[in-house]
């Protein structure tokens, strides 16, 4: 079915990202695995192409066009080079939300060139060791001190932790107040008791910094808080997860697609008892469901990352989107590697590489059964 998604404009875009992956990432991401991290100067040379930022205002050096489909391109290019390494997803698609619609002109300035450039890269440091999904349960707390907060606590699991610039940590400035005591500071590098623990060792997606980060008494400045008051930071984020798991839609789908179409080629000239695996009726039933599955989701992510765009994505619609794909994502990688056969266990093949990276698609942002909970709580029981 012909997809009709983008405009002339995102398919010209596409053939830039294209390139840039095809000169700049392809050839420098197994070692990007090895090293456990992207250089700085990758980024760098993604914002030169504008990669970054096309919602901030083009006085602060971004595109000034909130059009998700232009974040969808980056994704789906990322994801079809199998560059699990780059962080830019969380940069641009988590990021972008609160640095751009949260802050007041004073921080915009400050923050939102470099944003837009590659030079300051950001994170969002929710999860803690004892707080997941679960964003009332957080114990990092923030009290307010004159003119500043002083913050003490441990997140984990942070994409981006160890290159981030600024960091916006979800954090209770009143511990009794439940989630109306939550609010979001940003802590920038450099900040005096702000320390960068391990960059975890991952199942799969080796090259994306993954990191732990303590906060002792870090005294923030109140001018660095998110939002015009205290308490609002749930709320802030409840509003803004929708497009995060959204993100991992379009990944999810673009990698199923990746897999199944590098499959398929495999399958033409692999041979078994005297002719090409892809003769066998099994495995084209098997390509047949795949396929299917895949081309049904992306449709529906498409119509979503349609409704981003018309303020119309309800939390739940993302929700149905984020738990069906990735849990699609995982099945079709896995059957494609079955097809694979031994060479599918080996890491020099992409379906092996896929396989490990798709793992944690189902857990972050969200659990799959976190979305279905949220889905089955909109019915009203």
């Amino acid at each position: 079915m012909q997809r009709d998604l983008f405009d002339d404009e995102h398919l010209l875009f596409q053939e830039t990202v294209r390139d840039f992956m095809a000169r700049e990432v392809a050839p420098y991401h197994p070692q990007w695995e090895k090293d456990g991290i992207v250089p700085r100067e990758a980024w760098k040379k993604a914002g030169e192409l504008g990669m970054f930022g096309f919602s901030v205002p083009e006085e602060y050096g971004g595109a000034g066009v909130k059009d998700f489909r232009f974040n969808a391109v980056i994704v789906e290019e990322i994801m079809r080079n199998g560059a699990s390494g780059l962080g830019f997803s969380l940069h641009n698609d988590v990021m972008a939300p609160y640095v751009v619609d949260l802050t007041d002109d004073e921080q915009k300035q400050r923050w939102l060139p470099g944003f837009a450039s590659g030079e300051l890269i950001t994170a969002i440091a929710m999860s803690e060791p004892g707080a997941g999904s679960d964003l009332q349960g957080i114990r990092t707390t923030a009290i307010r001190e004159g003119d500043h907060y002083v913050l003490n606590g441990q997140k984990t699991f942070i994409t981006n932790g160890i290159n981030a610039d600024l960091v916006v940590v979800v954090a209770k400035t009143d511990p009794e107040a439940g989630a109306r005591g939550t609010t979001l500071v940003v802590v920038e590098r450099g900040m005096e008791g702000f320390a960068r623990g391990r960059n975890l060792d991952k199942v799969g997606m080796k090259a994306q910094d993954t990191a732990e980060l303590f906060f002792d008494n870090v005294r923030v400045p109140v001018a660095n808080r998110l939002g015009s008051k205290d308490g609002e930071g749930f709320f802030q984020l409840m509003h803004n997860l929708p497009q995060e798991r959204l993100s991992i839609a379009v990944a999810a789908v673009a990698a199923a697609e990746a897999v199944l179409e590098q499959t398929v080629e495999y399958c033409k000239t692999r041979q078994a008892f005297g002719r090409n695996i892809g003769s066998f009726q099994n495995t084209r039933f098997v390509l047949a469901e795949l396929a299917t599955e895949t081309d049904i989701a992306r449709h529906y992510v498409d119509k979503c990352i349609l409704a981003l765009n018309a303020g119309e994505l309800t939390a739940v619609d993302a929700a149905k989107a984020k738990w069906w794909t990735t849990e699609l994502q995982t099945k079709v990688i896995d059957r494609c590697l079955q097809l694979h056969g031994g060479y599918g266990y080996m890491t020099e093949y992409p379906v092996a590489k896929a396989w490990l990276d798709s793992r944690v698609q189902t857990i972050y942002g969200g659990t799959t059964e976190i979305m279905k909970e949220i889905i089955g709580r909109s019915f009203g029981f």
